[in-house]
């Protein structure tokens, strides 16, 4: 009888570690997240609700004053345009050209491993050096591709001077930089699609395009989800391409291609103004926000078209289908 109790006990613990245990192994991600994540995020707040400066510190709580003398701002909107074209100018050539560079490297190819460290070197390449190395290329007066430009006749481009041509010329840098990041996410993403989908694709006698388009991209549709949202969080919060972009390092003599995060470097370090470059801080992160819920709106829009259109066919269907395959078989055999 008196072991009664300590087995009620064992049967306790025994509960209380299925119920608990699986909370306590998650636990370190959510206070790793906590520390490094959250408490910046919630820091960054408090400070644009005051008045704080870089040498006397924190200052009286203005709440939305702040917010509202950024907005106010021109200087603001510029650098909003201007993060939101060379964004649009980058990710979608981006994705495009990383998705038709992976669809080469999981072709049969001689020395696979080299192409593919090929399609990464530019990404161990330091942004810096990138940097570099494309602001002498988009040079104005002495740059390598305005020298082409002239060579063949035509007349040189303001890569600096001019608003599209700057955004042009720093995509070009996050494109060079990121594509072959993304091409191996993607090859890795190809190399999981079944191989029967393509036999099945190259009976039915679709060709290389046609299977691309109707195998491939559609079995890459959470892939492509991951690398637009990851690309969106990084493109709208490039700062080394611009800064590096020519010696003075502030976006151009008018701003030209100052994005969010320059401008947030400049209120800061420049105007030791803590309180509205967290506020700038705070304004892009709801804007990061923002564009993520409408790229998962309007993929999980297209996801659910797509299943509208490819219903489970029916067992009569699947009949049909599987006596007209063996029919083109069947005359494959007979050419052959």
């Amino acid at each position: 009888m008196a072991s009664a109790p300590r087995m009620d006990l064992r049967s306790r613990a025994s509960a209380w570690d299925r119920k608990y245990s699986p909370y306590l192994y998650i636990s370190p991600f959510f206070i790793l997240f906590a520390i490094v994540g959250l408490f910046p995020l919630l820091y960054t707040v408090w400070v644009a609700a005051h008045d704080w400066d870089l040498i006397m510190g924190q200052g009286e709580f203005v709440g939305f004053e702040n917010f509202t003398h950024i907005l106010g701002q021109r200087a603001f909107w510029i650098s909003l345009r201007n993060t939101l074209s060379i964004f649009i100018l980058s990710t979608g050539p981006q994705v495009l050209f990383a998705i038709v560079i992976a669809y080469m490297l999981d072709a049969h190819l001689r020395a696979k491993t080299f192409w593919r460290m090929g399609v990464l070197l530019p990404y161990v390449v330091t942004p810096v050096a990138v940097a570099l190395i494309f602001g002498n290329l988009f040079a104005e007066r002495f740059g390598l591709v305005n020298s082409a430009l002239e060579t063949i006749g035509l007349n040189p481009v303001g890569w600096q001077s001019d608003s599209l041509a700057s955004h042009i010329a720093i995509a070009t840098m996050v494109n060079f930089r990121w594509t072959g990041y993304n091409a191996l996410i993607f090859l890795a993403a190809m190399q999981a699609i079944p191989r029967d989908l393509y036999e099945q694709a190259e009976i039915d006698g679709a060709g290389r395009v046609r299977q691309f388009l109707s195998v491939t991209v559609p079995m890459l549709r959470p892939t492509i989800i991951f690398v637009v949202i990851t690309s969106t969080i990084g493109g709208l919060q490039i700062f080394d391409e611009p800064r590096m972009y020519d010696h003075s390092g502030r976006g151009g003599s008018d701003g030209q291609w100052r994005t969010m995060t320059l401008y947030l470097y400049e209120l800061g370090w420049t105007r030791s103004d803590f309180g509205r470059a967290s506020a700038v801080a705070v304004l892009l992160f709801l804007l990061i926000v923002a564009i993520g819920i409408i790229n998962f709106m309007i993929t999980r829009r297209i996801a659910t078209a797509d299943g509208a259109r490819q219903a489970p066919p029916t067992r009569a269907g699947r009949r049909a289908a599987g006596r007209a395959r063996g029919k083109k078989l069947s005359r494959k055999e007979a050419a052959r």
